[in-house]
């Protein structure tokens, strides 16, 4: 009977496919930029396997791209029809609910597949990613301290494991036991791309600079073949050298590193979720900076026409919407602030966040960028507390509250410069005073 990596019996037409399936998974939690290639072999092999038909489906979601969804909703159809174990119909089942837009039914289906199968890494990563998209650190913990006293170093996949823990930890403010895990995966294997990911998030929140330029740089040369992934770790390389005010080397970051028209991993997927947060996210710091960013606004600008009325991603649509608003594209906004309104009024986990948290945010967004600096203020304040649900984390959710605190200075609103240096100061290792984006504004409040 076949297994996979991990020891559970699978549904497959050979060993020789269970071994495809396991070098598509160990893809997939490595970030390799050869995933699909891996998915494409593996269905090549055995076209029916219900793992690898979950495995494709699940593929389609992470794109956070709501043209894959169709793909996303028949490979789970394939797969409920195909499952010859219990185990592989709980994993149709929280596909289907996933791509249905149920992301509270689909979290269950994951919850339940780990507490009956622990070792069941697929189940894990998928519950960690979405809980993390949903602004749950706290689900994200649970789920991960329930199972790692199950794992070990001897098991394929432990690393994900540890990776993930130090991820939960940081985001729930315990950064030491964050970083602990964080480096003893990086310890197992350097290119651990998650790992070393999870470590940079707290040598940020820590305002530990020079040493998070210093582990990135020493990881960098194990970074080959990785996904988009390094994207995203270049633009935290880019927040330390930002709040050192090396400008420079931040534009040459993005220029060269986040966002390259010439790289092949930008070629093959121009508009993807998480590379329009880093690129809009760091262009709008710069700019509160006094950094002139010239016309780089315009490529993402151009992506996010294209994309109005897609609203899978929640914490992608203020980034769209900085984009739209800072080439002055007032028409393409108010359609895409409509797109909204109608998404929220679907069933699904997310139109009560477009609702509270994505539609006043990107309102806010607009009225800042047209120089409404009070509507700003006004349409946001009640998302401040909720937007968190958006998803995004501490380090990625600060460029939100540097937009409040921009509007809030611009309007003279003193006590909402109050509310958000207080809020920051709360959430943030590192006092307002230490901060690049908050200096000025905690110099001034105390005058």
């Amino acid at each position: 009977m076949p297994t996979d990596a991990q020891g559970l019996p699978i549904t497959a037409a050979s060993d020789a496919a269970a071994a495809a399936y396991d070098h598509a998974i160990q893809g997939y939690l490595t970030y390799r930029a050869d995933g699909g290639q891996r998915l494409k072999a593996l269905l090549a092999l055995d076209a029916e396997m219900p793992m690898g038909q979950v495995l494709k489906g699940a593929f389609a979601m992470l794109s956070y791209n709501s043209a894959q969804v169709p793909r996303a909703r028949e490979a789970a159809a394939a797969a409920a029809r195909l499952a010859g174990r219990d185990r592989e119909a709980m994993h149709a089942g929280a596909l289907a609910a996933w791509a249905d837009g149920d992301l509270d039914g689909a979290l269950g289906g994951w919850e339940a597949i780990m507490a009956a199968h622990p070792h069941d890494i697929l189940a894990f990563r998928l519950h960690h990613f979405s809980a993390f998209w949903l602004g749950r650190a706290g689900v994200m913990l649970r789920a991960v301290e329930a199972v790692a006293p199950r794992w070990s170093a001897a098991m394929p996949g432990y690393g994900s494991i540890l990776a993930c823990r130090c991820f939960a930890h940081e985001e729930a403010g315990n950064y030491v036991v964050a970083e602990e895990a964080g480096r003893a995966a990086v310890a197992l294997d350097p290119a651990d791309l998650w790992a070393t990911h999870g470590v940079a998030h707290i040598l940020e929140m820590q305002g530990r600079r020079g040493e998070g330029i210093a582990w990135l740089r020493m990881l960098e040369p194990h970074w080959e073949g990785g996904s988009n992934l390094l994207h995203h770790l270049w633009w935290h390389r880019g927040l330390y050298h930002i709040e050192r005010g090396e400008h420079a080397e931040v534009l040459a970051l993005y220029d060269r590193g986040f966002r390259n028209p010439a790289s092949v991993l930008f070629q093959a997927m121009p508009d993807l979720y998480i590379d329009v947060q880093n690129a809009a996210s760091m262009l709008f710091r710069l700019q509160r900076q006094g950094v002139d960013v010239g016309d780089r606004w315009v490529e993402l600008a151009d992506k996010a026409e294209a994309r109005i009325g897609d609203c899978l991603s929640t914490f992608t649509l203020p980034h769209w919407m900085m984009a739209l608003a800072a080439t002055g594209r007032t028409q393409a906004a108010a359609r895409m602030l409509d797109a909204m309104r109608e998404a929220a009024q679907q069933p699904g986990t997310i139109a009560p966040i477009l609702r509270d948290a994505a539609i006043p945010v990107c309102e806010a967004v607009l009225a800042h960028a047209q120089g409404d600096h009070a509507r700003a203020v006004n349409v946001m304040r009640p998302a401040i507390g909720v937007m968190h649900r958006m998803g995004g984390s501490h380090a990625q959710q600060d460029v939100l509250e540097q937009l409040f605190l921009d509007a809030a200075l611009k309007a003279g609103a003193d006590q909402d410069v109050r509310l958000l240096l207080e809020r920051v100061a709360g959430r943030h290792p590192v006092p307002p005073d230490r901060r690049a984006g908050y200096a000025a504004a905690a110099r001034e409040i105390r005058h």
